[in-house]
């Protein structure tokens, strides 16, 4: 199956080698690019892609401004479309990253990340998943939960989940994969992913990216790793 894609950059230079990159692969449609957020939201109004791929900082509007409009959960339901959003970013800008996440996105990646990790980034999040797995993530969101207050610790949405389920959450909030996790209780794999399934259902969240940053912010994860 192909990713409609549409990449969202101010620098033309960078828009180009992207496009050339992901345009290259079998599986991947570059439909459109845009040079700020406000042209991305209307590009993909009009075009409707599976993917968004946009830089943090832009002139206009912003790319997390351009995130929270797109995913805007009255937005979505009225449009009937919903982009997955990777958001392309630099140690500079944690908090951007952070605040991306909370409005939606499904994970980010380091602009100078080679070519092999953006291809597989962009197949990863169009599949479905987040990309959280990589170490640089884990530092990135424990730096997040340092930063920001805990919105609730004794979150009453927490008490829908089983015992099982919440000690996967908190592993997925650690940033382990499913393989990982699955080593840790000893289980197999499947068994973690409908585990995690149920705990997006319960939650009612859309992905890891959403489940990690509810995690945090329930504290039952805490950047110290005292949980």
């Amino acid at each position: 199956m192909t990713t409609r894609l549409v990449i969202v950059d101010d620098q033309a230079m960078v828009r180009a080698g992207f496009a050339a990159l992901l345009a290259a692969q079998p599986d991947v449609e570059v439909v459109g690019e845009a040079s700020d957020g406000a042209e991305a939201v209307a590009l993909v109004g009009r075009l409707r892609p599976d993917l968004v791929l946009m830089d943090v900082r832009m002139p206009v509007m912003d790319g997390l401004a351009a995130a929270r409009t797109m995913l805007d959960p009255v937005r979505v339901a009225r449009a009937g479309h919903q982009p997955r959003v990777l958001m392309l970013t630099t140690f500079d800008v944690d908090d951007y990253v952070y605040d991306a996440l909370r409005a939606g996105a499904s994970g980010f990646i380091l602009k100078d990340a080679p070519a092999s990790d953006l291809i597989a980034a962009v197949r990863v999040v169009a599949g479905g998943d987040a990309l959280l797995a990589p170490t640089v993530t884990r530092r990135l969101i424990a730096e997040f939960a340092r930063r920001r207050p805990v919105v609730s610790r004794a979150s009453s949405r927490l008490a829908a989940l089983t015992e099982r389920e919440t000690e996967v959450l908190r592993l997925v909030a650690r940033g382990l994969s499913n393989q990982e996790i699955a080593a840790h209780l000893v289980v197999a794999e499947q068994t973690v992913k409908s585990h995690f399934g149920r705990v997006l259902a319960k939650l009612d969240l859309r992905d890891r990216a959403q489940a990690v940053v509810f995690a945090y912010e329930s504290g039952l994860v805490t950047a110290g790793g005292h949980d």
